[in-house]
């Protein structure tokens, strides 16, 4: 297969998504396996150059198709949504809270169009989302909506790790509650599918909620009346599926490879297994939408934008594994 195409929104103007795009467009190892494209406003790339102390040309193109794709040049889908006169570096502006909408809607349009072969994205800023009445709380929100997918999956990937999640966003009582027989199946045999659609074969392991698994109910009982019998169900259906683990143990085993991918009950059981680990090279994926989407894990980081602080690591992995899985969606 050709270097496949990877989109690239710029994510908040104002904060470390163009630095840390344009940082990553200086490594070799970008080119030689994909072709990136940024979307997002020309003039904010020219911006990022500035500060950054990088003498590329930029490539201003109508279409995908059109750009260089060589090292020195960054290609660029031009928006136009932002006044960068009017652009305040690390501040919440409804302007840069509508581009980074703009930028998201433009990807996702080229990507179904088959333009694109995968998207990464930058961060997104929720403040600057609401002052610009975007009527999302975030990028996974944004995707779904906007490519018409019913709960996409997230799935985290560091090494030889692979975490997806039962919950996202929602306190931790209501991620308790969600934890259900139904939910627990419903998403083994998702994850399952996702894996199926990456190329990776290997068994779930899924993570205990209460310590120790519950230790038989002396420390909370839904691992036997919800987890346990979701498994064992799955499990007579012919899925590849193990556990209760105990969370204290699950995510340090899973870094050997051991199992394809672990199942997480709630958000921050993984975030903080993977992030501790390795914060910068965790990168999310989204499954279960028409196309491909990975993202750095951090957010806009206001404090050090502009700055040239920013370190783009996160962001050239985001699109190594992009292009690493592109083919799979693209086939």
């Amino acid at each position: 297969m050709d270097r496949p195409i990877i989109g690239i929104p710029l994510g908040d103007p104002a904060g470390i998504g163009p630095e840390i795009a344009v940082k990553s467009l200086a490594k070799k190892d970008i080119y030689k396996e994909s072709k990136p494209l940024l979307i997002g406003d020309k003039s904010v790339v020219e911006h990022a150059l500035t500060f950054t102390n990088l003498d590329f040309e930029v490539n201003a193109v109508a279409s995908p198709e059109a750009g260089k794709y060589t090292l020195g040049t960054i290609d660029v889908i031009d928006v136009k949504s932002v006044d960068i006169d009017k652009l305040e570096v690390g501040t919440v502006q409804a302007m840069n809270g509508e581009a980074a909408y703009q930028y998201i809607k433009k990807s996702v349009e080229l990507s179904l169009d088959g333009a694109l072969d995968a998207i990464a994205t930058t961060p997104i800023n929720k403040e600057s989302l609401k002052a610009a009445n975007v009527g999302y709380i975030g990028h996974t929100e944004m995707l779904a909506d906007l490519s018409n997918t019913n709960d996409p999956l997230t799935m985290f990937e560091i090494d030889k790790l692979r975490v997806f999640f039962l919950s996202r966003h929602v306190s931790l009582r209501e991620a308790i509650d969600m934890v259900t027989k139904e939910r627990v199946k419903d998403y083994i045999k998702r994850s399952h599918e996702a894996l199926n659609r990456l190329g990776v074969k290997g068994t779930i392991a899924v993570a205990g909620l209460n310590p120790h698994s519950g230790e038989n109910g002396l420390f909370g009982t839904e691992e036997v009346d919800e987890i346990i019998p979701a498994i064992k169900e799955m499990q007579q259906e012919g899925y590849d599926v193990i556990g209760p683990i105990g969370a204290d143990s699950i995510f340090a085993i899973g870094l050997d490879g051991r199992w394809g991918a672990i199942l997480s009950l709630y958000h921050d059981q993984g975030h903080i297994a993977t992030k501790t680990y390795d914060f910068h090279r965790t990168i999310s994926l989204t499954n279960g939408m028409p196309f491909l989407r990975t993202s750095v894990d951090h957010g806009t980081a206001f404090d050090i934008a502009g700055q040239n602080k920013a370190d783009e690591i996160s962001m050239v992995e985001a699109i190594k594994v992009a292009a690493k899985y592109a083919h799979y969606f693209t086939a």
